[in-house]
């Protein structure tokens, strides 16, 4: 039997799917996150993640981990590829081996032909396209430093912002402010600055509490709703710079909202009306995720198109 891998390698976690080649499913598994392998512990962190994913996902599928050959193998990652291809390389038995990034494999299984652009909005952002000639670009991605506009991170920085300017007397009232507080167990808002520094609270983990503006917003607070539109308006200018450097003006592209910061309602539609302002454009959800889009990749490299099935139970 010919088997085929899949593997999603993010900031938050890493999933593994395993495939035959009539398309189906056999095995999926879950690991923690794998974007960083530069450093010794990094490193260490990434081959763990990729091996417990793979280890889970072939005990699900009836096969042992120590002895698996795939026909392909197709892993996107986080951080980019460059510094994982030899690790990988060493560890996956595959005739075909695909490393690249996660923003690929994600537009891979947004749309059914793997072109268009994908929108990506989790704990960091970046949008990235494909078009009929094979072209590619990306705009963000630049990391929570320098850029992850839009992103769960930054939708979380801005209201600890929000509500250090409370907290200083130079900013609105905003309830964002008790909401921080309450999730940290903290007194102010100076605290949890200093506990957002600390290793108990990585990047994912403050990227979650986007949550909590979004609850804001609901309610009606006005520094919540502008920062949720603020996000809108960054993914949506990293959609505009991606479509212009590979379509010309009218093209039809379909754009896909990939990521958890779409599950905000506010975020979504302020973001489908900005893009579908630009003529040609069609925004809406993925078809398949990540993991499923790095599946499709792995039977593409050796020529095969099936349709993925999935049994409930791996989902």
């Amino acid at each position: 039997m010919r088997l085929f891998l899949g593997v999603d390698g993010g900031q938050s976690s890493t999933t593994v799917l395993i495939g035959d080649e009539s398309g189906r499913v056999l095995g999926a598994g879950e690991a923690g996150p794998c974007n960083h392998a530069g450093a010794e512990e990094g490193r260490a962190r990434f081959v763990r993640a990729v091996n417990e994913g793979l280890r889970s996902a072939c005990a699900q599928a009836g096969l042992d981990a120590a002895t698996v050959c795939f026909e392909s193998a197709c892993l996107g990652m986080s951080g980019g590829p460059d510094d994982k291809q030899a690790i990988l390389a060493g560890m996956l038995r595959a005739e075909h081996l695909i490393v690249t990034t996660d923003a690929a494999i994600a537009l891979s299984g947004a749309t059914a032909t793997g072109q268009g652009i994908a929108a990506i909005a989790g704990t960091g952002s970046i949008a990235f396209g494909r078009n009929a000639a094979g072209r590619t670009a990306r705009a963000g991605g630049w990391g929570y430093i320098f850029g992850d506009e839009g992103s769960g991170f930054d939708i979380a920085r801005q209201a600890l912002r929000a509500a250090l300017r409370m907290e200083e007397g130079w900013g609105p009232p905003t309830s964002l402010r008790q909401a921080l507080l309450h999730a940290t167990g903290r007194l102010d808002a100076n605290q949890v600055l200093h506990l957002f520094y600390t290793p108990e609270w990585p990047r994912s983990r403050v990227a979650a509490l986007a949550s909590l503006v979004d609850a804001a917003a609901a309610e009606g607070d006005a520094a919540a709703i502008g920062i949720l539109n603020r996000a809108a308006v960054e993914l949506a200018l990293l959609v505009a710079a991606v479509r212009s450097q590979l379509w010309k003006p009218g093209d039809a592209v379909d754009v896909a909202c990939i990521g958890g910061v779409f599950q905000s309602r506010t975020v979504l539609e302020h973001f489908r009306l900005l893009v579908e302002l630009d003529p040609g454009n069609r925004c809406g959800p993925p078809s398949h995720g990540p993991a499923e889009g790095a599946l499709l990749e792995a039977y593409r490299a050796v020529g095969l198109n099936p349709e993925l099935i999935t049994d409930r139970m791996l989902r």
